[in-house]
């Protein structure tokens, strides 16, 4: 952590304690770069510009954690696509029940219950209606769309 510290601290200073640059052809015809102003000779004061400090890179620690957050994430966001999907299953298995109980009070022949003792017992025709008028109920709240 000191390292960093130290690290980021010479980055933040080094373009203040930037010395001058200087270019100068000497008399054999090269060019010389130098910090100091050379002498009976004319040259040009340069302008170098540094940088901008960079953050230092990650440590291997921040990279996993990084990592493991990405991947929390993914499991996170399969696992609110499965609840979703095995919620869309249940709703249309759901309006696919209700449909077919509205079927039977629809088709128009007999229909039997059991009674409290577990006889079978034949609807009457008012029964039988009210029966359907609460199936198309049931239907429309399990087929509705959200």
């Amino acid at each position: 952590m000191n390292r960093i510290a130290l690290a980021l601290i010479a980055l933040a200073l080094a373009p203040a304690v930037s010395a001058q640059l200087y270019k100068y052809t000497d008399k054999d015809g090269k060019t010389v770069y130098t910090d100091q102003p050379p002498a009976n000779v004319e040259s040009k004061p340069m302008r170098v510009q540094t940088a901008p400090p960079t953050a230092p890179d990650k440590s291997a620690v921040g990279k996993d954690k990084e990592l493991d957050k990405g991947r929390k994430e993914a499991a996170d966001k399969a696992k609110k696509g499965d609840e979703v999907a095995k919620r869309e299953a249940d709703n249309s298995q759901r309006c696919a029940d209700a449909r077919s109980n509205l079927e039977i009070y629809e088709s128009g022949g007999r229909i039997a219950k059991r009674n409290a003792q577990g006889e079978r017992v034949f609807l009457e025709q008012n029964e039988i209606d009210a029966e359907k008028v609460k199936a198309r109920a049931v239907m429309d709240e399990a087929c509705k769309k959200s």
